[in-house]
């Protein structure tokens, strides 16, 4: 998954520029513009502050498109905003390969505790 393309379509598809992000956020335009292209990835509190500006949940930036609409109104609570940076900061030495099956797991544990 590339964030930074994905931040760039909310962004394009809200109608925002980098500077309107800027303005709300206090984040460097040309921090922004690295982020889009891939040359630096944000912390999970730097996205909470790219999604308040949108007007969008963060979890949207890692959803698939199958979001209902009721999922995508509701913002992170603190204590999911608490577990995502542990996840962060946990999964921030792992190689792709890990990541991947580290991100198979959590989906497959979604899975069995929706039924």
């Amino acid at each position: 998954m590339q964030i930074g393309a994905v931040i760039r379509g909310f962004r394009q598809q809200k109608g925002m520029s980098q500077g309107d992000i800027e303005k709300q956020t206090g984040l460097l335009r040309c921090y922004l513009s690295r982020v889009e292209n891939g040359h630096t990835v944000p912390s999970l509190d730097t996205l909470a502050k790219i999604a308040d500006a949108m007007d969008i949940p963060v979890a949207q930036f890692f959803s698939d498109g199958n979001l209902s609409a009721e999922t995508t109104a509701q913002k992170m609570s603190d204590d999911e905003l608490r577990f995502m940076n542990q996840i962060r900061r946990y999964s921030s030495n792992l190689n792709e390969n890990d990541r991947k099956l580290l991100l198979t797991m959590v989906k497959k544990f979604a899975a069995t505790a929706s039924r």
